[in-house]
This record gives C-alpha cells, sequence and structure tokens, in this order.
C-alpha cells in the first residue's frame, strides 16, 4: 500500500483496506511529541489541529480547592517562622563568631602571669555587674558578712558552692552573661546556707528527699531570674537575652508575665512563684529526680543499708527557711502546705524513677524490719553474750565441777584449785584409779529390750 492521495481517501485501488478511514499520524519534532496524532488531507499543505477548550475549574473541586488553600496558609506560617528565627540567629552572628575566634585563641595560646591578671580582672567585673542588682548586691554583701571568697578556678565545671572552706568558686571557660548568672546561684546557695534551708537531700526519707531537692533547686533557678530581671532594669540586657535564648527561657517568660503585669510582682513574691510553679510544672523534675536516685543508689553504705535514722517529715518551717528574701515578702512561706500536699509537687511522674524510688523505699523498709526483729530476740534471749559491752548474761547459767587428779597437786593446796607457780597437768579417770569411790555405772539403752 502506497501513501497516494488516492489510496489515503480511498479511491482507486480496490486492495485498500482502510477505504472509509481517514488516516491519523503520530509524530515527535526533536525528540518531543507535541501532540498524540493530526489528521492529513488530500492536499500536501494541509494541516489540521484539534483544540478544545478546557474549564480550568473543572479540575478542581470544591473541597480539593480548601485542602490547598490550608497548605498554603500552613506553608506561608512556617515561612514567617523560619524568617523570624533567621533574624534572631543574625543577631548572634558576629557575638558566635567572636566567641570562636576567642576559644580559638585560648586553646593555642600559652598560659602565661596574665592569666592571674584577667582571673582577677574579670572577678571584680562580675562583682561589680551583681552589685547593680538589688538581689545580687544583698548575697554579695551577706557572702562578705560570713568573709566567703569568691575565686575563678578552672578545676570546677561550671559553679560550686563549698561550704566547709568557704569559698564559690567560677569557671571562667563561659561567656560572661553565663558566668554572671551562675555566680548568682551559688549566691543564693550560701543565702539557705545561712537561713538553715540547705540541707542534704539525702538525710530524709526517700519520698521527702525528693521533694527537698526539688524546692532548692527551683529556688536557685528563681533567684537567678529575678537577679537577671533587675540587671536588665539597671541597663545590662545581655543578661536576661541570654535567659531567653537558653533552655530557661519558658521560666523567664513566665517572671516577665508578671512583672510587666504589675512591678510590685518583684518584691511581693507573686513573680518568684510564677517561676517556681513553672519549673515544677515541666519536664525538670525528671532529670533532677534521677540524679538524685542514683546518688540513693551509689551510697548503698550510707544510705539505703545504713542503720541511721534520718529525718522523717518535711516541715513547713524549712519551706519557709527556702523562701525566704533579704528584702520583700517570703514567697513560699504562705504556700508551704500546698507544697507538701499538692500531687505537683510531691508526685514521681516518671515511670522508671519511680520504680526506683520503690526499690529504695523497700530496702529500707525490710532493713529496719530486720533490725527490729533482732533487738527483740536479743531482749527475750536468756545467757545472750553482748558482743559490744563485752559482758555475758549468766542469770540461768550453773558450774558443774568434774573430778579430776592433779599429778603436781601440793599438799597444801585442795584438789582442783591451782597455784600460781604450778601448770595443771589433768589425768583421765580410769576403773583402776577409782576403785574405792562411789562410781554409778551406767548401761547401754537398748531398743529390743525396751519392747
Amino acid at each position: 500500500m502506497s501513501d497516494s492521495p488516492e489510496n489515503m481517501t480511498g479511491k482507486g485501488s480496490p486492495e485498500a483496506a482502510y477505504s472509509n478511514q481517514i488516516c491519523r499520524v503520530a509524530y515527535t519534532l526533536n525528540n518531543d511529541q507535541p501532540v498524540l496524532c493530526s489528521i492529513i488531507g488530500n492536499q500536501p499543505m494541509f494541516y489540521m489541529d484539534f483544540e478544545e477548550d478546557y474549564d480550568d475549574e473543572s479540575f478542581l473541586d470544591t473541597e480539593e480547592l480548601a485542602i490547598l488553600e490550608r497548605e498554603v496558609t500552613q506553608l506561608k506560617r512556617e515561612i514567617d517562622e523560619y524568617e523570624r528565627f533567621s533574624h534572631s540567629i543574625n543577631e548572634f552572628e558576629e557575638k558566635k563568631m567572636q566567641s570562636i575566634f576567642d576559644n580559638a585563641q585560648s586553646i593555642c595560646s600559652v598560659k602565661d602571669k596574665e592569666d592571674e591578671f584577667s582571673k582577677a580582672a574579670l572577678k571584680q567585673k562580675v562583682i561589680e555587674t551583681l552589685s547593680k542588682s538589688r538581689a545580687g548586691k544583698a548575697y554579695l554583701d551577706e557572702a562578705a558578712k560570713y568573709n566567703v571568697n569568691i575565686l575563678v578556678s578552672s578545676q570546677v565545671e561550671t559553679a560550686l558552692y563549698d561550704r566547709k572552706s568557704l569559698e564559690i568558686m567560677i569557671s571562667p571557660n563561659h561567656d560572661f552573661e553565663t558566668i554572671v548568672l551562675l555566680t548568682a546561684r551559688e549566691l543564693r546557695r550560701h543565702w539557705q546556707h545561712r537561713q538553715g534551708a540547705l540541707i542534704n537531700p539525702l538525710v530524709f526519707q526517700p519520698d521527702n528527699a525528693i521533694l527537698i531537692n526539688r524546692i532548692q533547686i527551683a529556688d536557685l533557678t528563681a533567684s537567678m531570674i529575678r537577679v537577671a530581671w533587675e540587671l536588665q532594669l539597671s541597663g545590662h540586657k545581655e543578661i536576661w537575652e541570654r535567659l531567653e535564648h537558653s533552655p530557661m527561657a519558658d521560666l523567664a517568660r513566665a517572671f516577665a508575665h508578671e512583672a510587666f503585669m504589675d512591678f510590685r510582682t518583684i518584691n511581693n513574691g507573686i513573680a518568684s512563684t510564677a517561676v517556681f510553679e513553672a519549673w515544677f510544672l515541666s519536664d525538670r523534675c525528671k532529670s533532677e529526680d534521677k540524679d538524685l536516685i542514683q546518688q540513693m543508689l551509689a551510697d548503698y553504705q550510707g544510705y539505703v543499708f545504713d542503720g541511721d535514722e534520718h529525718i522523717s517529715s518535711v516541715t513547713a518551717e524549712l519551706i519557709a527557711a527556702l523562701g525566704s528574701m533579704p528584702f520583700g515578702k517570703n514567697y513560699l512561706a504562705q504556700h508551704a502546705m500546698t507544697i507538701m500536699s499538692d500531687p505537683i509537687f510531691t508526685d514521681v511522674r516518671d515511670r522508671s524513677n519511680a520504680n526506683f524510688l520503690w526499690f529504695i523505699k523497700f530496702e529500707r523498709s525490710f532493713r529496719e524490719t530486720e533490725q527490729g526483729l533482732q533487738k527483740e530476740s536479743s531482749s527475750h534471749g536468756h545467757g545472750s553474750h553482748d558482743l559490744k559491752n563485752g559482758k555475758t548474761n549468766n542469770a540461768n547459767s550453773k558450774v558443774v565441777q568434774f573430778s579430776a587428779k592433779q599429778k603436781n597437786a601440793k599438799p597444801k593446796t585442795s584438789q582442783g584449785v591451782l597455784d600460781g607457780a604450778s601448770k595443771p597437768v589433768f589425768q583421765q579417770s580410769t576403773d583402776e584409779n577409782i576403785s574405792g569411790e562411789k562410781v554409778v555405772h551406767l548401761r547401754r539403752w537398748n531398743a529390743e529390750k525396751s519392747e
């Protein structure tokens, strides 16, 4: 079959198979197929395109349009959040680069005598900064009253208050804002010590130990945030910005909300109470409980298995001592009973921590029960030996004297009573030696004869 116009139209040869059909040809241009087929007519230059108008709205119905609009709205919201976050990063980009260069210089440089001068300058700068806060100045005065020395030392990771040596050691391996906040925290810890509230939680029963440890740490955080707020009011806004870009941002916002609404909440304790409550509502309890329970399990000789008596309960006076301030109102005194009874403050919400705490309480109760039984049995026993005092209870004991001959007995000594210069040598009695004495012979018992 040829491609002549006659064959295309179905005229001429009777062998045409498609006499009544119009030929449709598919083709490509530059490896692209613009159309699936074309209609070719009788004329060589004839070409016809088939065009159809499509309604754009027929592709999307109302439900699909609503879904698309929601997705576009969500995308715009995410883009706005990314833009806002990128602006906050750019603000601290120069500071981060400077920190990188400072760290690189401190690592590569050689330590010399200038380090001591730099530590002294850092200490003086920290004290001057804290003095601009009313609470920080009160804590510094309390430390100076008891001759507590502030040292810049690389021996600690962050900061530490040593109550025995009366020293507050601060690590210089942090930025200045972090050092100021750590110093404020340790000064507050010293304040707890002088108020009689810095008690080791391990001296309490397990449940009470968890509560006291939480209250102590939450109080340190609330005090640190208050000092940062007061420094912001005095012009040191970089301290507060450090808190806002830290994991404690939620606590800082809780304090700022109350302080913005009413500035009197700073002194009457409402702002600090908001931080205290926000701390307990967060997941910080989980990590702090885990650390304390690990200390309980590690100190098996002094906590779980030791026989020393521990403080049985937490008192309202102790909680009030933790909430005392150098000025202003005590922010925990009026909430002491609620803190001791409310499950938000007392319950261990993490399952793993609760299981370990149950094990500790079980070991302590088992030990106490065992010791009680041992004391009870020793008090009712007869002829018992007191190992502690080295005494023997011989109330019902009897002395049994056995007859035996002493070879080196002197004439003036009685039988069985030893002379100071003689050594006892005993000889077993035989039938020949004691033939004249009264001897009772016992016959061996026979079961067959007894029947």
